[in-house]
């Protein structure tokens, strides 16, 4: 059985930050807000195809900002190793995604005789 008494909880679940419901709901509404924006570039083109990319590129880090913030409260009162883990994952995503569009550039190029490109 799970012994719940203060004495058998650690220091960390003491120091643990948790939101608000008004601090959820404001990282909810923002992500909602920031979904909506993208997917409306994207439905009216009202911008360049590379502006409209860029505009994307841009939601999509301020969308990953929210979501750290709001729901992983990830901040610079957060410990060392939470960092530590983020910066790992966002190398071992950079890796895999550097590595796919790489092996997917040579295979265009060696399979169908062209580049991405087109």
């Amino acid at each position: 059985m799970h012994d719940d008494t203060p004495t058998a909880r650690t220091a960390h679940d003491s120091q643990a930050s948790h939101g608000s419901v008004g601090s959820y709901t404001l990282g909810f509404a923002l992500s909602a807000l920031l979904t909506v924006a993208a997917f409306a570039l994207v439905m009216r083109p009202v911008l360049s195809r590379e502006l409209t990319l860029a505009a994307i590129v841009i939601l999509a880090v301020v969308q990953i900002v929210v979501q750290m913030y709001y729901f992983l409260h990830l901040d610079r009162r957060s410990e060392r190793w939470n960092f530590i883990s983020l910066y790992f994952t966002i190398l071992i995503v950079a890796i895999l995604v550097g590595g796919s569009l790489w092996i997917m550039s040579h295979l265009a190029h060696d399979v169908m005789g062209m580049g991405i490109e087109g």
